[in-house]
C-alpha cells in the first residue's frame, strides 16, 4: 500500500514538475516572441531590398552586355564600310584600264553595290548608337533606382542593428534557459507543446484557467474538469483549441520561479 501511495506521489509530482516546466517554457517563449516582434518585418524588408538591389543590377550587367554587342556590331559595319570604300577606290582605278562596255558595266555595278555597303552600313551604325543610348539612359534610370533602394536598405539595417544591439543580449540569455527547459521536459511532451504553439497565432500553448474559461480561447471549462485540471494527475487540453491548461498554483509557482531567476 505505501508503495502504491509513494508511486502515485511520484507520478503526481511528475506531472506537476511537467507542468511548470512548461509554463516556464511558455514564459520564456513568450518574451522571445516578443523581442521578435519589435524588430516587426524589417529583417523580411531587409531582405526584400537586398533582393531588389541585387535584380537592379542584374538589370544593368545584361543591359550592358546589350550594349557591348551593339558596340561590336558598330566595329563590324565599320570594318564592310571600310573594307567598300577600298574596294570602290580598286575599282575606280581599274576603270581607267577596261577594254570594253561589258568591263565598264561590270565595275560600275561592283562601285554601285559597294557604295549600297556603305550606306547600309552607316544607316545600321547610326541605328546601333540610338539603340545604344537608349540603353544608356535605361542604365541610368537603373542607376538612380539602384541609389534610392541602397539608401533605403542603408536606413533599414541601421535600424535593424540597433534594435537587435539592444536585444540580442537578452535574446540570447532567455535561448540559453529555453535549451535548459527543454531538456527537463519529456521529449515526447515537448513535441507536443511545440506543435501547439505553432499552431497558435499568439504562440500561446500553456494557458491558465481564467475566470471558469480557457486563457486561450476563452471557452468555458467545466467545474469537473477544472477540479481534474486542479488534480495534476495528467496533462490536460481544452477540448475547443488545444492548448495545454494550468491551474492558479502551477502558474504562480512558475511565475515565482522566473522571477526568482531574472533578480
Amino acid at each position: 500500500m505505501q508503495s502504491k501511495e509513494n508511486q502515485e506521489q511520484q507520478e503526481l509530482q511528475s506531472v506537476e514538475n511537467s507542468l511548470i516546466a512548461l509554463r516556464k517554457l511558455q514564459i520564456i517563449d513568450s518574451k522571445i516572441d516578443k523581442i521578435r516582434t519589435i524588430r516587426g518585418e524589417l529583417p523580411l524588408e531587409v531582405r526584400d531590398l537586398e533582393a531588389a538591389c541585387e535584380g537592379i543590377e542584374t538589370r544593368i550587367h545584361k543591359i550592358e552586355e546589350v550594349i557591348k554587342e551593339f558596340q561590336a556590331k558598330i566595329t563590324d559595319r565599320e570594318n564592310i564600310s571600310k573594307n567598300a570604300s577600298t574596294a570602290i577606290s580598286k575599282y575606280k582605278e581599274q576603270l581607267d584600264n577596261v577594254r570594253n562596255n561589258r568591263e565598264y558595266d561590270a565595275l560600275n555595278k561592283e562601285i554601285e553595290y559597294q557604295t549600297l555597303e556603305i550606306e547600309l552600313s552607316n544607316k545600321k551604325i547610326e541605328d546601333y548608337r540610338h539603340s545604344i543610348d537608349a540603353k544608356n539612359e535605361e542604365i541610368a534610370a537603373c542607376n538612380a533606382e539602384l541609389e534610392v533602394t541602397q539608401e533605403e536598405l542603408k536606413n533599414k539595417k541601421s535600424e535593424l542593428d540597433d534594435i537587435i544591439a539592444e536585444t540580442e543580449k537578452e535574446e540570447n540569455r532567455l535561448l540559453a534557459n529555453v535549451t535548459k527547459y527543454e531538456s527537463a521536459i519529456e521529449p515526447r511532451l515537448l513535441t507536443a507543446f511545440k506543435r501547439i504553439r505553432n499552431n497558435m497565432r499568439n504562440g500561446l500553448a500553456v494557458v491558465k484557467i481564467e475566470r471558469d474559461a480557457c486563457g486561450g480561447c476563452f471557452s468555458k471549462i467545466s467545474p469537473q474538469r477544472q477540479l481534474d485540471i486542479c488534480m495534476h494527475k495528467k496533462i490536460i487540453v481544452c477540448e475547443f483549441c488545444g492548448r495545454i491548461l494550468i491551474d492558479t498554483r502551477i502558474a504562480d509557482i512558475a511565475n515565482q520561479e522566473m522571477q526568482e531567476i531574472a533578480e
